[in-house]
């Protein structure tokens, strides 16, 4: 398909909404597990619409958070293959297109313990009994965006069943799961599905699984 922004060719669909993923491009040595891989100043996700499907019926929704495209990618998956809202996580200073200052930022507000600020507001969640919640890791940890939500909102999934999945460099989930926990305090989060970020587009069966 064409080429939109620079961002890669359109991998997929979500609520209507195209899905470039810039980094299922890097395959093999190029990856480098997502650290080392040369920025090209195009792997964003930022200009993009949020997506937001609320119905009255669905029992589940997808939570996610994407910089580049990938978790996106695994979020439309998910939410095709369950019938689930969606709700995309939105920031209110986007990180920028260079990978590596888009690490320096995410690390040094790990360090800080200042995680980004939230542009978005929460529905009601009552009507779903599962959420999907969607990041990625870096640096072996739950990803700041995601955190800043938990922070925010994370009380209101205390009653849920969390199904976790994330995208991350061939490190795994690191102590992400544990820190859902403590964020939420739910007793039911269920085994995470991890793929790394430039192999989601061929995880479908992992999905189904």
């Amino acid at each position: 398909m064409k080429d939109k922004n620079n961002l890669g060719p359109v991998v997929g669909s979500i609520d209507g909404h195209d899905i470039q993923a810039n980094q299922l491009q890097r395959k093999g040595w190029s990856w480098g597990n997502g650290y080392n891989t040369p920025s090209d100043g195009a792997d964003t996700n930022a200009g993009q619409q949020p997506v937001r499907k609320l119905t009255k019926d669905a029992k589940s929704i997808v939570i996610f958070w994407s910089r580049s495209g990938s978790t996106k990618l695994l979020a439309s998956q998910i939410a095709k293959r369950t019938g689930s809202d969606i709700l995309e996580i939105v920031l209110d200073h986007p990180y920028p297109a260079n990978y590596q200052q888009t690490l320096h930022r995410a690390n040094r507000e790990r360090r800080t313990n200042q995680p980004p600020r939230l542009k978005m507001s929460l529905p009601d969640l009552s009507q779903y009994e599962t959420v999907y919640l969607g990041y990625q890791t870096l640096a072996m940890t739950l990803s700041q965006p995601m955190k800043a939500f938990l922070l925010a909102y994370g009380q209101q999934l205390r009653n849920k069943v969390i199904a976790p999945f994330l995208t991350e460099g061939d490190y795994g989930a690191g102590d992400s799961v544990d820190w859902l926990r403590e964020y939420t305090g739910a007793a039911q989060i269920q085994q995470p599905l991890v793929v790394d970020g430039n192999w989601v587009d061929e995880s479908v069966r992992n999905v189904d699984r």
